[in-house]
């Protein structure tokens, strides 16, 4: 039999994904460390939780480092324009999907472009060792030559091995 939460058990299980930004806090980056709690609403609907850490007394909003801090975008708005571009969709096709100007859809794809940078590095670092093989199931690459004449193919797998090496990993193929 599960036993139903009470008010504040929900409130900190809502909170464990969340952590505090302040780099001087001793709970930095500690998600679900109990040491949030909701200290104010913000918004137009008040829909946006201004967080408040009792370690430090940083207060911070709840999407401040996501893809919708300081917008007044809609969230489906938001995850539909990122669904479009991750869809390959161009930036003035998505603009045109989603409805907003396409600045919005470049600062949009600015934002989660370097978030999605952090996040691949993380879990790079989180790595015991690299990896010694990798990979490269396809490679599609349009690449035009140089110069005039200048064979695709060549500068291509020129492309390719200069890539590898700077990794510094081989080339396995099945």
């Amino acid at each position: 039999m599960t036993r139903k939460l009470n008010s504040c058990e929900q409130v900190h299980d809502e909170l464990a994904g969340f952590a505090c930004p302040n780099e001087d806090c001793s709970r930095f980056n500690v998600f679900g460390g109990g040491n949030l709690s909701v200290c104010e609403r913000m918004g137009r609907d008040k829909q946006i939780r201004r967080l408040y850490c009792n370690h430090c007394g940083q207060r911070f909003s709840e999407r401040q480092g996501s893809l919708m801090a300081r917008s007044k975008l809609p969230a489906d708005t938001v995850v539909r324009i990122i669904k479009c571009l991750t869809h390959s969709c161009s930036i003035e096709a998505t603009a045109d999907i989603c409805e907003v100007d396409p600045r919005t859809v470049e600062l949009l794809l600015t934002k989660a472009g370097r978030r999605a940078d952090d996040f691949h590095r993380l879990a790079l670092d989180r790595l015991e060792s690299p990896p010694p093989v990798v990979e490269l199931d396809e490679l599609h690459a349009a690449v035009a030559g140089s110069k005039k004449g200048e064979p695709v193919g060549q500068l291509a797998a020129l492309i390719k091995e200069r890539a590898l090496a700077a990794l510094g990993c081989t080339l396995h193929w099945r």
